[in-house]
C-alpha cells in the first residue's frame, strides 16, 4: 500500500508540470560593438507561463543605456533593444543582472567586438555579476555550453518523459544501453545539422510530434503490460532512433534561441551535446535505480503498473492538443 501511495504521488507530481514541457530557457544579453564607444544591446527575457521575470542588466556608472524600441514578444520571450554608450572601455567592467538571484534563470552574455572577437559567459542566480572579458577563453565556452546542455535536458520535461517511457518498456540493462545510444546518436545528428543551418524544420510541428511520440510510447507501455509484444519491446533502439531525430530538432530550437559563438561553433555545439548527454545519463541512472529498488517491473499488480503509463499518456495528450492549438495562436 505504501508503494502504491508513493507511485500515485510521483504521478501527481508529473501532472503538476502541465504545460511546462519546455525547459526554463536562459535570459540572453547580446552586445555588438559598432564603434569605439557604442554598442547595440539586445536583452531577451524568457516568459514563464504568464510571468515576465523582473531581471535587468546593470552596467557601471558612466555607461548610458538608451532604449531604442518598445519591448516586443517573440518566441516565448520579451526582447528589449538598447544602445550602450561610454567613453570607458567595456572589458574589465563589472556587469550585474539585477533580480537574477531571485529566479532559477541563467543569463547568457555574448559580446562581439569591433575586431571580430566574440566572448560568451554564463551568469547564474548564485553568480549574478561578472567582470566583462575582452577576449574569449575556450574554458568559458566549454563550461557555459556544457551547463546549458545539462539544464536543457533536465528541465525539458517532454524529453525526460520520452526517455522514462523507453526505460519502462525495455526489460534489460543491455537493451537500455543500446536504446539510449540510438536515441543519443539520432538527436545528436539532427541537433548538429539544424544548429549549423544545414536543415530547417519549423519548431511548432516538431514540438507537437515530440508530444505525439510520448503518446505512442505510453500506448506501447500499456500493450506491453497486457502481454502484447510491440515494436518498442522487440526493437526499442529503432523507435528511439527514429523519434530521436525529431527530439534533436527540439534541442536545436533551444540552441538557436541561445546562439553559438561564431569563432567557436564546434566547441560550443560539441559541449552542448555533451551536457545534454550528461544530464540524460544522470536521469536514466536515477530512474533505473528507482525501478530496481521498487521492483516496479515485477512485483506490482497490473493496475498499479499502469498508473505511470496512463499518467505519461495523459500529460503527452495535453501537450499535443496544446501545441496543435498553438499553430493558430
Amino acid at each position: 500500500m505504501k508503494r502504491l501511495r508513493f507511485l500515485i504521488l510521483i504521478t501527481v507530481l508529473i501532472f503538476s508540470f502541465k504545460s511546462a514541457a519546455h525547459e526554463i530557457r536562459p535570459a540572453y544579453l547580446q552586445l555588438v560593438q559598432i564603434d569605439q564607444n557604442t554598442y547595440e544591446a539586445y536583452w531577451k527575457v524568457p516568459i514563464l507561463g504568464e510571468l515576465i521575470p523582473k531581471i535587468n542588466p546593470v552596467f557601471p556608472s558612466g555607461f548610458q543605456l538608451e532604449q531604442l524600441n518598445r519591448p516586443n514578444k517573440a518566441g516565448g520571450a520579451v526582447v528589449y533593444s538598447y544602445r550602450l554608450k561610454s567613453e570607458m572601455a567595456l572589458p574589465g567592467q563589472v556587469l550585474y543582472i539585477d533580480g537574477l538571484d531571485k529566479t532559477l534563470i541563467d543569463a547568457l552574455l555574448t559580446i562581439t567586438y569591433l575586431n571580430g572577437e566574440t566572448v560568451s559567459v554564463l551568469l547564474q542566480p548564485d553568480k549574478d555579476s561578472i567582470i566583462i572579458p575582452g577576449e574569449s577563453k575556450l574554458i568559458d565556452i566549454i563550461k557555459t555550453y556544457t551547463i546549458l546542455g545539462i539544464e536543457h535536458i533536465l528541465l525539458g520535461f517532454d524529453h525526460l518523459l520520452f526517455v522514462l517511457a523507453l526505460i519502462l518498456i525495455v526489460n534489460s540493462n543491455w537493451k537500455i544501453i543500446k536504446t539510449v545510444t540510438a536515441f543519443t546518436l539520432a538527436h545528436s545528428i539532427t541537433l548538429s545539422a539544424a544548429a549549423l543551418g544545414l536543415v530547417f524544420v519549423p519548431g511548432p510541428p516538431v514540438e507537437a510530434i515530440i508530444a505525439l511520440s510520448i503518446v505512442f510510447l505510453a500506448l506501447e507501455i500499456v500493450l506491453n503490460l497486457r502481454g502484447k509484444e510491440t515494436l518498442t519491446s522487440r526493437q526499442p533502439w529503432i523507435v528511439a532512433f527514429v523519434f530521436g531525430l525529431l527530439h534533436g530538432f527540439g534541442f536545436a530550437g533551444a540552441l538557436s534561441d541561445i546562439g553559438l559563438p561564431q569563432q567557436n561553433i564546434p566547441w560550443a555545439l560539441g559541449f552542448f551535446n555533451i551536457g545534454v548527454e550528461l544530464g540524460q545519463i544522470a536521469f536514466i541512472l536515477v530512474v533505473v535505480l528507482l525501478t530496481k529498488v521498487l521492483n516496479l517491473k515485477k512485483n506490482w499488480p497490473l493496475a498499479t503498473k499502469l498508473i505511470p503509463a496512463y499518467g505519461i499518456g495523459s500529460i503527452a495528450c495535453f501537450w499535443l492538443i496544446e501545441r496543435i492549438v498553438g499553430f493558430w495562436i
